[in-house]
């Protein structure tokens, strides 16, 4: 009498051996790692791109900056409609900074900036410029207080002293400019939200010289 094996047993010991099985352990455990090291990898990738990018705005502000207070005060007292000699060379350095580093500078020029007092500011979102676009702000009667510790975050300040506090007259240079994020669809892809910042500002300030 032929004896079949107990159908039950024969199934149990089929599962145990898969579950001892590891050939296929290393693919499982890549496949659940894989997003968390995509979204690492973006994310240093793109905030240090950032950092970088912010460095650039950092210097050309500077020099911007410099320029622009090197220049003769006296254009300030009578210029034409667009601006004066001082601010057009501030905003030509920035400009030629820019195309010099391969960064688009979203077709800005120097016609028709918006003004108040002796602050100008010139926008562009144009020839293919990133969402947030570029804003150059020169402030050439830039008021801050003589133990200033920092550079501001922007140049559109109330052109008069700080009260009760020393000053000094000086220029103050802004550039913004949009900047696309790639840590934030990452992000998105594995079911979280990003708050980041649309724009990166950088801002410079030098005394007038003359």
């Amino acid at each position: 009498m032929i004896r079949w094996p107990d159908r039950r047993n024969w199934l149990g010991r089929l599962i145990r051996l898969g579950w001892r099985d590891e050939r296929a352990a290393q693919l499982v455990e890549f496949a659940v790692a894989l997003p968390l090291l995509v979204f690492f990898v973006v994310g240093i990738f793109d905030f240090s791109n950032a950092y970088t990018f912010k460095q650039k705005l950092t210097n050309v502000a500077r020099d911007a900056a410099r320029v622009a207070a090197a220049d003769p005060a006296n254009d300030l007292q009578s210029y034409s409609a667009s601006a004066p000699a001082s601010v057009i060379d501030a905003f030509y350095d920035v400009d030629n900074y820019l195309i010099a580093n391969n960064i688009n500078d979203c077709g800005i020029s120097t016609s028709a900036p918006s003004s108040s007092g002796l602050t100008w500011t010139y926008t562009a979102s144009g020839n293919g410029c990133p969402t947030g676009g570029l804003t150059i702000i020169i402030n050439r009667g830039y008021f801050f207080p003589a133990a200033l510790a920092s550079q501001p975050a922007n140049c559109q300040v109330p052109q008069q002293p700080p009260a009760g506090q020393p000053a000094i007259i000086a220029t103050c240079i802004s550039v913004q400019y949009g900047y696309q994020w790639r840590f934030g669809s990452v992000a998105t892809l594995l079911g979280g939200t990003t708050l980041l910042p649309t724009t990166i500002t950088a801002a410079a300030v030098a005394m007038n010289e003359n």
